[in-house]
């Protein structure tokens, strides 16, 4: 098979399953990361995605590779062999995707296991209050969190994470002041007003915008 036609067949197999989704052009390029620019070039054929991403669809639409490969007519001599190499690849992928999860789970798994040992030290020893410790867990789990998703090229989840650092960390200030001064300083969550404002400005520059030039006329990342 040459490279035009193999291209056309990802790009028409790509479009079939996204419809069959209900996802548009920028529906799926949100969940890829990508741009609806991007995915509008593969369903016409004028570029493919790479095997990671093929994976990525594949997953994404709940078939294969080999579906992302097939003519839907006919079957070409020698296409079990490529099939075959993108389903190690598949496999791989989803491994490397497992493990991250095993990673991120074993990471939460820690700070709040350092969490409830300083809740029972400091209880132990009579101090009070040492239930706060699992206030600042929840700051501090998002920011390890956050840290491993942006080491891993992972940013689907940022804005959640420093929304919930920001505000797990005002409402942990305030306990602490609440409790440990007596000082009723609600007003420290006015703090978070702006701060709130300015994590959604800062995302929604990486929102899409409108591309006209896109054949189902969705967004493109700018």
């Amino acid at each position: 098979m040459d490279s035009e036609k193999l291209k056309y067949l990802i790009g028409a197999n790509i479009a079939t399953y996204r419809k069959r989704s209900g996802l548009t052009q920028a529906g799926l390029a949100e969940k890829l990361n990508y741009t609806d620019k991007a995915v509008s070039k593969w369903e016409r054929g004028d570029s493919v995605p790479d095997v990671l991403t093929l994976a990525q669809l594949a997953e994404q639409f709940g078939v294969t590779v080999n579906d992302l490969l097939a003519d839907p007519n006919a079957l070409p001599e020698g296409t079990g062999v490529v099939q075959q190499a993108m389903d190690r690849v598949v496999r791989k992928t989803l491994k490397r995707k497992a493990n991250k999860n095993i990673i991120l789970g074993l990471s939460s798994i820690l700070v709040w296991f350092v969490a409830l040992l300083v809740y029972v030290v400091v209880s132990s020893v009579g101090l009070p209050y040492s239930w706060l410790a699992f206030l600042y867990a929840i700051p501090v789990n998002a920011i390890v969190l956050l840290s491993l998703r942006s080491a891993w090229h992972d940013f689907r989840w940022n804005r959640a994470m420093i929304s919930t650092i920001m505000w797990g960390g005002l409402l942990s200030i305030y306990m602490t002041l609440l409790i440990a001064l007596s000082a009723n300083v609600w007003k420290i969550f006015l703090l978070g007003i702006p701060g709130q404002a300015a994590i959604l400005l800062w995302f929604r520059m990486f929102r899409p915008a409108k591309n006209p030039e896109s054949p189902d006329g969705e967004a493109r990342h700018g």
